[in-house]
């Protein structure tokens, strides 16, 4: 598996074997498909829809992975209750350009923490980064002759997104003045003792959570996606088409991208039909 995937599985993994067992040794052959549907009927109404599904996804892969080794020998993984989770059943809740300006705006690039998560900001804001895609940027990753960036994706796809000149100056900023001296290979660094980068997308997203309520912004999430969903729905105003989009987001498969038109108010009020009993 991708080491993002391994970073976003385990958690769930250790919460239930710990819930079953506790703080004894594990006997996978003693876990029964009760187990598997009871640790979901607890986890899911405390969990959002994606995340719930993320959940039981782990816990499949986790099942599958124990019977091929012949830890169990039941299929547990098909116990595992399937979570609905339609598609395009919402609309994407992006940050507001203003938002974004008034956010940048209160980082003080006068510490070396601060060109730090400025840079962070830029590189979700300006080019959609996922948060997991941010963490594992290393200094190679980075043409500063022709002003490329390779991308890490989902699945270890790797892109090129082209370094705008205020990304690429907040990034050298911090390299020149804020990183610590590390063997590290990864960008951004923890600016507290042990040196090392992020361990998961989680790092960036208390960044973005930190900076938000520091500034009092009211913000439709606390999150780092947000920015990616902002930056789409802006390009979409804009005049972009979804392929153009989808080619900066790195989607795969158009049917993900396609859900921004869901943001284009505009657009889908020309396909609206004149309500029969005429205007009251």
């Amino acid at each position: 598996m991708a080491r993002a995937t391994i970073v976003n599985y385990v958690p769930f993994i250790r919460t239930f074997l710990t819930g079953r067992f506790g703080g004894g040794s594990v006997a996978l052959s003693r876990v029964t498909a009760c187990d598997v549907v009871q640790f979901v009927q607890r986890q899911v109404p405390h969990l959002h829809r994606k995340r719930a599904k993320l959940m039981t996804s782990a816990l499949r892969s986790f099942l599958r992975y124990a019977r091929y080794r012949g830890d169990v020998t039941l299929d547990l993984a098909a116990a595992v209750p399937v979570v609905p989770n339609w598609s395009m059943s919402t609309i994407p809740r992006g940050i507001e350009p203003d938002q974004i300006r008034q956010l940048l705006a209160s980082i003080d690039r006068n510490t070396a923490m601060g060109r730090r998560d400025y840079a962070i900001l830029l590189l979700l804001a300006r080019l959609g980064l996922r948060a997991g895609e941010v963490t594992s940027i290393e200094l190679d990753d980075i043409d500063w002759t022709v002003g490329k960036l390779t991308v890490r994706g989902k699945s270890g796809q790797r892109s090129e997104l082209p370094l705008s000149a205020e990304v690429g100056k907040a990034i050298a900023a911090y390299l020149r003045r804020g990183r610590p001296h590390s063997t590290c290979r990864r960008i951004f660094l923890r600016a507290k003792a042990p040196i090392y980068g992020f361990l998961g997308s989680s790092g960036v997203g208390s960044i973005v959570r930190h900076s938000l309520e520091r500034v009092g912004i009211d913000a439709p999430t606390k999150g780092a996606h947000q920015f990616r969903h902002g930056l789409a729905t802006e390009m979409l105003r804009h005049g972009a088409s979804l392929g153009e989009i989808g080619d900066l987001l790195g989607h795969r498969h158009p049917q993900t991208t396609k859900i921004y038109t869901k943001v284009d108010l505009k657009a889908l009020r020309t396909l609206a039909l004149p309500w029969p009993g005429g205007v009251r």
